[in-house]
This record gives structure tokens, C-alpha cells and sequence, in this order.
């Protein structure tokens, strides 16, 4: 499979130079614009997940280990930051500028496949908050009560996320609190280790100079350094179609090139200080349990809220499995036993996100060739996005 997933990320990466040399300077605008802070908010929050918050403070000591290319925290970083959001560029820029001319999407047996795609990853997005909230909350212990409340836990944020899919009122709001929010947790971590702990403002810089040693050997991350930085890339390939699809609505008429380094860039300096930060923690063994342990759970568990919404809002509309079809009681009590249901199995380990990281690149593979067999004189003539797509912000306040 890694031979797979490397040519997927050389066909990803040459993707994103072809568009830039053909559309670099054209006005990206989509369905329902919103601004620029707005739309990096739905980007930020939609586009990552639980692992972002918990997953750090328990690799960074295994990275020390395994690789040698640079430090720990530049391997992190190079896991969750920079160049592999340009997935999301990719797939964002097709969604709003070419998806509408070609419709690739819309034969039955893809639309089928996508969303098979779409119901699996929002189902491992839940089992991996439900796998990581004992790590964080160790006082909650390792009994049969503990358990049932992780599971609690879990299926209220599921439920919470089907119930705020309902309306795309919900998705503004949601989006612009969590980024604040986690922006809230970064600042109280930042101050509690370098103000009251002894740290300093030099301490932070000298930690957050080793980020460098991604950006010095950024050519080692374009292709798997290991099989868990494989793990990583076929989770992000997983998410790429999607995220693309449900954040393209949103883009707010930036150009093309500068769409690409507000994809690259911005979500990148979040996390680039808030993996400094804990890594600080990490080398200087500074304690997380307690209040700090259930603030990072509460900023996980509604950035999960966040995903899981973005996500059954695209395939319920997708599959027409709408709120104005059913209703919202039957809408909200089929997707949650559907979520659940998947969810468990992922816990079971019959599901594997890396089947459904190899299954996307298979859907770019397609796409690109019913695009030259059928589409190429098309595609190549676009110099704009579509006519019916108005760069008017009050849209997204009368949309359903």
C-alpha cells in the first residue's frame, strides 16, 4: 500500500502545480460565500478533529525514537501541518470551479462510493475521541463506569452533531466559537507554562525555532517516512474529497494563489504554536491532569461536534436523506443509530481508515481520466468560477 499512497501524494502534488499555473490568478467564489475569517474558521474546525488536541502529548516521546530525519516536534508538525492541507486546496478548488462543468460526482456509482467514504470517516472521527478520552482522563479510572461514560460522552457528541446539521445556521456559529475557543486553550496553556512555570518568552522562541527542521527537510514529508506516517496520510487522503466538498461553498472570492497560501499558512501558524507549546510540556514534564485534561477534552469533543456536522450534512444532501424529506425526528434518529452503529465497528477494528485513505486516491485516479476522456476541452476553457455563483455574503443566512 505505500507504493499506492506515494503515487497518490505525487498525482496530489502535481495537481496543485497544474492549477496554479492555469487558474492561479482566477476569482474562487462559492455557492455561499462568507469572509475570509469565517471561512478559514469552517476550514480550521471542519478539516481536523479530536487527534489534533489529544494526539501529541502521547507521540512526541516515540518520534524522539523512530526518526532521525529531524526532531519531534517538526515530525508532528509535518503529520497535521503545511503541505499536506494542500489536499484540501485540491479538492476545495475542484468542488467550486470544475465539479459544476464535469459533475463526476453526480454518476450514481461515485456518488455511491463518496459517500461510503464520507459515513466512514465521520465514524472514525467518533471511535478516535472514544480511544483517547481514557489517556485523558485517567482519574475517571478503567472500570466498567468509566467506560460507560466515554461512551456516553461519545454518543452525545454525536448526537449534538446530527441535531446541529439540521440547519447550516449552525455551521457559522459553531465554527467561529471552536476556533475561539481553541485559541482560548492555547493562550492559558502559553501562559501557565512560560509565566508561571518557570519558562520564559526566550523558552517558548528557542522551542518553537525547532519547527524549522520541517521546513528545512520539507521533501521528506512529500512522500511516507514510516508506516504510521502512512497511517497519517491516508487518514488526511480520507478527508481530502470531503472537506473540499463541504468548505468549497464557503469560499469567499479569494484568488486561487491566494486561496492556496490561506489553506497552507494560516490553519499551519494554530497549530505550529500549539504543538510548541505542548511540546514544552512534553520536554519539561509539566503536568496535564485534572482542569487542563477536561479543558483540552471539551475543545476535542466540540471540534469533533464540528466535523461530524460539516460531514452528515454533506452526505445526507448528497443521498437526499434531508431534514425536508423525512422530517427532523426520523432525520435526527437515523443518523444517529447509523453513526453509533459505525462507530462500534471502527471499535472493533473491522474498519480501517487506511482502506478508505487508498479508496479516495482510486476516486482521483478516476476522476482525472473521465475528465480527459470526456471533459478536456471543457475544463481547459474555464477562466472563471460559475456564472450562478455570486459573491454575496448574506447568502449563507437564508440558506437551509
Amino acid at each position: 500500500m505505500l507504493t499506492w499512497l506515494s503515487i497518490g501524494l505525487v498525482f496530489t502534488f502535481t495537481m496543485i502545480a497544474v492549477i496554479l499555473l492555469r487558474w492561479g490568478n482566477l476569482q474562487v467564489v462559492g455557492v455561499t460565500p462568507v469572509r475570509t475569517f469565517t471561512f478559514m474558521a469552517i476550514l480550521f474546525t471542519s478539516g481536523l478533529d479530536v487527534g489534533l488536541i489529544m494526539f501529541p502529548l502521547t507521540e512526541f516521546g516515540g518520534y524522539a525514537e523512530d526518526y532521525s530525519v529531524t526532531n519531534p516536534l517538526a515530525i508532528e508538525f509535518g503529520f497535521w501541518a503545511f503541505l499536506i492541507w494542500g489536499f484540501y486546496f485540491l479538492t476545495c478548488f475542484y468542488f467550486c470551479v470544475i465539479e459544476p462543468r464535469v459533475k463526476f460526482f453526480e454518476i450514481p456509482l461515485v456518488k455511491v462510493i463518496n459517500n461510503v467514504v464520507i459515513i466512514g470517516t465521520c465514524a472514525f472521527t467518533a471511535y478516535l475521541l472514544l480511544k483517547n478520552l481514557p489517556w485523558y482522563l485517567p482519574e475517571m479510572g478503567d472500570d466498567g463506569t468509566a467506560q460507560t461514560v466515554f461512551y456516553a460522552i461519545v454518543f452525545i457528541s454525536i448526537a449534538m452533531a446530527v441535531y446541529s446539521s439540521t440547519s447550516l445556521k449552525y455551521v457559522r456559529v459553531l465554527s467561529v466559537s471552536t476556533s475561539w475557543m481553541f485559541i482560548g486553550l492555547i493562550a492559558l496553556f502559553w501562559y501557565y507554562a512560560f509565566m508561571t512555570e518557570n519558562g520564559t518568552f526566550g523558552d517558548f522562541a528557542g522551542t518553537l525555532s525547532l519547527l524549522g527542521g520541517y521546513f528545512g527537510n520539507i521533501h521528506e514529508f512529500m512522500l511516507p517516512l514510516s508506516d504510521y506516517h502512512a497511517f497519517y496520510l491516508y487518514w488526511w487522503f480520507a478527508w481530502s474529497i470531503m472537506i473540499g466538498q463541504f468548505t468549497s461553498r464557503f469560499v469567499g472570492g479569494l484568488r486561487t494563489w491566494q486561496l492556496l497560501l490561506a489553506m497552507l499558512f494560516l490553519p499551519s501558524i494554530a497549530i505550529g504554536i500549539w504543538f510548541t507549546v505542548l511540546y514544552y510540556y512534553h520536554l519539561e514534564d509539566i503536568g496535564t491532569t485534572g482542569v487542563f485534561n477536561i479543558l483540552m477534552v471539551t475543545v476535542g469533543i466540540t471540534m469533533v461536534i464540528n466535523s461530524l456536522d460539516s460531514l452528515i450534512r454533506l452526505y445526507t444532501d448528497n443521498l437526499n436523506l434531508t431534514v425536508k424529506r423525512f422530517g427532523k425526528g426520523r432525520y435526527f434518529a437515523g443518523n444517529l443509530a447509523a453513526m453509533i452503529g459505525l462507530t462500534l465497528l471502527f471499535q472493533l477494528e473491522f474498519l480501517k481508515i487506511q482502506w478508505v485513505g487508498a479508496l479516495v486516491i482510486g476516486i482521483y485516479f478516476a476522476c482525472i481520466l473521465y475528465i480527459i476522456t470526456r471533459y478536456w476541452s471543457t475544463v481547459s476553457r474555464i477562466n472563471s468560477s460559475p456564472e450562478e455563483n455570486k459573491l454575496d455574503y448574506s447568502l449563507v443566512d437564508s440558506a437551509n
